[in-house]
């Protein structure tokens, strides 16, 4: 793969508006789910979060320990001229592999698929580190090949299990009956458990 993905690259995308993983809303799949959690006190990290329409969606909806990552300032500028009254400490510009925090929960929304597919045993195993005992990764991975030299990266149910499955218990890894219409048939619905160590 020649491109290097990194701030600068991910900056331009957003700088061209080149950004054609953004629905410009909360994914469905993510919004059902998050109307399930009771508990608004538990610490949520979203990486690679972007335009993080599911972190203002979380803090309008009262959870008050959300958390973004990314590696590019701008759309954490964004978001936070967007959605003003969001902690600015909790908005970090940072690669997702460098930062060293513990989550209850992890929101997994188009970042997979953004990193370089050999980077995908890693992201597992930084997902393990950073969630807390029994800490959750939950959301959608594309069920789609799509692209081998860009982003967005594709693959296949078996493929994302064999990165996982050192780490994870499955509590579910099945096709998303509540996608998008563009993306019906083309999105798998994660809710992957910490395994203990």
């Amino acid at each position: 793969m020649g491109v290097e993905l990194n701030e600068c690259f991910w900056a331009g995308k957003y700088e061209t508006n080149n950004t054609g993983w953004d629905i410009g809303e909360i994914s469905r799949p993510i919004k059902e789910y998050i109307d399930q959690i009771n508990d608004k006190e538990i610490k949520i990290l979203i990486p690679g979060g972007g335009n993080s329409y599911e972190a203002g969606y979380l803090y309008e909806n009262g959870f008050v320990n959300v958390f973004v990552v990314d590696i590019s300032r701008l759309p954490l500028e964004n978001f936070s001229k967007r959605c003003v009254n969001f902690p600015k400490d909790h908005l970090i510009h940072a690669n997702f592999f460098d930062i060293d925090l513990r989550f209850d929960l992890i929101i997994e929304q188009t970042f997979f698929c953004a990193i370089n597919p050999q980077l995908r045993n890693k992201y597992a195993h930084k997902m393990h580190q950073l969630l807390e005992p029994n800490g959750k990764l939950i959301g959608v991975l594309f069920d789609d090949e799509l692209n081998k030299d860009h982003p967005p990266f594709g693959g296949n149910k078996l493929e994302y299990k064999n990165h996982f499955k050192q780490y994870f218990n499955f509590n579910v890894f099945e096709s998303c009956y509540n996608s998008i219409e563009p993306r019906k048939e083309k999105e798998l619905f994660i809710n992957l458990i910490k395994k203990k160590s």
